[in-house]
Formats: C-alpha cells, sequence, structure tokens
C-alpha cells in the first residue's frame, strides 16, 4: 500500500505544469521593444511643450544651490544677466548671493512645463561654479547635452604625482585634450580637483573612463586616442559592423619598472642601559691640559691656531693663482713621433749624400783616365809583366 501510494504522488508531481522563472523585479518583464533592432536607446526626445499644457504636472517648488569660489566672483557678476536670460524661458528664477557665495535656482509651478528642466538649471550652476563659460554651459539646457563633473583630486595621494598625471590629460598646449574632445565629441574642462565634461551619454562614458585610467596611472591618454581613432574606422566599414573588434584594437602592455631599493637600517641589539653620554667641553678641556692655562697663554694660543690656518689659506690661494701661469706639459707620444721623424729624414739625407759622392768618384775616375797608358809600344813589355818580374 504505501508503494502504491508513492507511485501516485510521483505521477502528480510529473504531471504539474512547469512554472516560468522568476525575475528579480516585480516588473522586469521580456518586452517586445528589447529586440527591435530600429531603436535607438541612446537618443534622447526633445521635450514638447504641449504634453504639459496645463502645468499640473508640479505640485511644489524645487530650489538647488550651490558654492562657488572666490576668484569667479568677478566672472559671475558680468555673466549673470546672460544666465538670468536663459532661465527665463524655461519658467526658472536664479539668484546670485556674494555675501555667502552661492548661486541659487528655483522653479515656479505655474510656468514651468518641463519637470526635468530643474535637473538642467542645477547642473547649470555646478558648471558655472567650476569655471566653465557661461555660453558653454548654457547649452546643458538643451535635451540632448549631459553633463559629468569627475572628481580627481582623491585618486592620488601624493600632490607632485597628481599635477604630473593631470598635465599628462592635456597635454602639450592641449594637444592631448582637444584630440579627445574631437573623437568623444564632449567638451573638457580641467579645472583644479575636478574635470567637467559636457556632451552624449555615450561620450561622457568614455570621457570619465579615459580620465580615471590617467589619474591612476592604468593607462595614457594618448593609447585611448589610438583607439578610438582605430574605432572610428571600424565603425565606418559596415561589413564589420556586427563583428567583434577586439582583434583590430591594440593591446598595450605596461611596462615593468625598476624602482630603486629603499636602503633598510640595521636594527642594532637591543639594550637597556642608555648610551654613554658624550664629554661636555670642560671633560675635553681637562684631557688636553688647556683647563689650567691661565687667560693669556687661553688667548696665544688661539692667536697661534689662527695664525696657522690663514697660513694654509694663503698658501693654498697662491698655489691656485700660480697654476694659470704653469705651462701645459706636452704629451709623450706626440714628442716621440717627432724625434722619430727627425731621426728618419737624418738618415735619408746621409744616405743621399753617399750616393752622391760614390757617383762623383766614378765620373771623376773615368775622367782622369788616359788612353797611352794602357797601349804599350812595338819594343817594350807591358807594364803588367814589368811588374810581375820585379815581384820575383
Amino acid at each position: 500500500m504505501v508503494r502504491m501510494e508513492e507511485d501516485i504522488d510521483t505521477a502528480a508531481v510529473s504531471e504539474e505544469p512547469k512554472r516560468p522563472p522568476k525575475h528579480k523585479g516585480k516588473h522586469d518583464k521580456p518586452k517586445p521593444w528589447d529586440d527591435d533592432p530600429n531603436i535607438d536607446r541612446w537618443t534622447v526626445q526633445k521635450f514638447d511643450a504641449s504634453w504639459n499644457e496645463d502645468g499640473t504636472s508640479l505640485t511644489e517648488d524645487t530650489s538647488f544651490s550651490t558654492l562657488f569660489p572666490q576668484y569667479r566672483e568677478k566672472y559671475l557678476q558680468e555673466a549673470w544677466p546672460i544666465v538670468r536670460g536663459a532661465l527665463k524661458e524655461h519658467g526658472i528664477t536664479c539668484e546670485l548671493n556674494l555675501v555667502e557665495g552661492s548661486m541659487t535656482v528655483k522653479t515656479n509651478k505655474r510656468k514651468v512645463r518641463d519637470p526635468y528642466i530643474i535637473i538642467k538649471a542645477r547642473d547649470l550652476i555646478k558648471l558655472l561654479s567650476r569655471s566653465v563659460p557661461a555660453p558653454q554651459a548654457i547649452k546643458i539646457l538643451n535635451d540632448e547635452m549631459q553633463c559629468d563633473i569627475i572628481k580627481i583630486g582623491g585618486l592620488v595621494r601624493n600632490k607632485e604625482r597628481f599635477v604630473k598625471r593631470r598635465q599628462r590629460l592635456v597635454g602639450p598646449n592641449n594637444s592631448t585634450l582637444k584630440a579627445l574632445e574631437i573623437l568623444t565629441g564632449c567638451y573638457i574642462l580641467v579645472q583644479g580637483n575636478t574635470v567637467s565634461a559636457m556632451g552624449s551619454f555615450k561620450g561622457l562614458k568614455q570621457v570619465r573612463r579615459i580620465v580615471e585610467d590617467c589619474m591612476t596611472n592604468k593607462l595614457y591618454p594618448v593609447y585611448h586616442v589610438k583607439i578610438l581613432m582605430l574605432k572610428k574606422e571600424l565603425s565606418e566599414n559596415p561589413e564589420l559592423a556586427n563583428e567583434n573588434w577586439d582583434r583590430f584594437l591594440p593591446k598595450f602592455k605596461k611596462k615593468n619598472v625598476k624602482q630603486k631599493k629603499v636602503k633598510s637600517k640595521e636594527k642594532k641589539p637591543y639594550t637597556p642601559f642608555p648610551p654613554p653620554q658624550p664629554p661636555s667641553k670642560e671633560d675635553i678641556q681637562l684631557e688636553t691640559g688647556e683647563y689650567f692655562l691661565s687667560d693669556k697663554k687661553k688667548s696665544a694660543k688661539k692667536w697661534q691656531e689662527g695664525q696657522a690656518k690663514q697660513a694654509e689659506k694663503t698658501a693654498e690661494s697662491k698655489k691656485r693663482r700660480e697654476e694659470a701661469f704653469v705651462p701645459p706639459k706636452e704629451t709623450a707620444t706626440q714628442n716621440a713621433s717627432a724625434s722619430n721623424d727627425g731621426d728618419n729624414d737624418v738618415t735619408a739625407i746621409a744616405k743621399s749624400l753617399k750616393k752622391k759622392a760614390k757617383e762623383l768618384g766614378k765620373r771623376k775616375s773615368f775622367e782622369k783616365i788616359d788612353p797611352e797608358t794602357f797601349i804599350a809600344a812595338p819594343g817594350e813589355p807591358s807594364s803588367q809583366k814589368k811588374s810581375k818580374k820585379s815581384k820575383k
């Protein structure tokens, strides 16, 4: 019986329909337009006043205020009429408080039609406080324009390193910053401990990544510029639109630079006793015997020491002055080569003179020869025969 009941239970469980998987959110369900390729999710629809003609969307007034540095006070006074006129078109009142050093924006629920315009006005006064020019900051009121203020002050502790990396982001003659502005389509301003950026959502995301990588020393902005240029070229090719671009993008490896090793101080062995007390001035005088000398002898000894030091200094200065008049020593190689050349020249002249002397002697001997001495008379014997007979 027990086995029969178990079989019935298992059959009942198998017959139950499978429930769909639960989603995390209550309303997180697949929508028909999620996979629609014709919808561009980056586009922001422009607000139309006809959507809120009655102005009943706002029930209460909202206000935001922000502080600004003292060096911006003069500029804000001059540019405030432009800011007030731009906000008045959207039904927002603004106030500049020079005593407290603050800017305030406030909605008028009867006049405001766009409920999100107060957030745009808040971003406007934030950008003005971060040294963005008023004509550029007013563009944030447009629906397609967004902003992002990136805080970089806490990313680097060392002040010198912070300044160096911030300058790396700007580049020589603002060249790196201009290249980033062109490639991302955003306005970028580096001021103090913040980087202000204005543009589309996609561009702001790229700018934030580049700034954080630069300040944390992960990747140089120049390499990001190269990657963005390649992506721009690849996006223009329709064949590679739906493919992965990782194989085309360069991979920059971080080089490990050898750092200087910190010399660790050797720990001395611990001793509970304090170090010996250094000898005082009086103890040193007692050891040398100077303590028992009279004042006259002490002054005489000091004078003698001074005279000895002065004599040493005068000798050194005299030696320095005389060094200018000492002729430089000629190198041994030059002298040896010169002497060798002179010896060679003398021997060559002697040989040539000897040759000439021999030649002259031969010529003279030929000139003095008398042919009659070699011709013998008919009745006389030759001179050679006479010499032989004399020898005998």
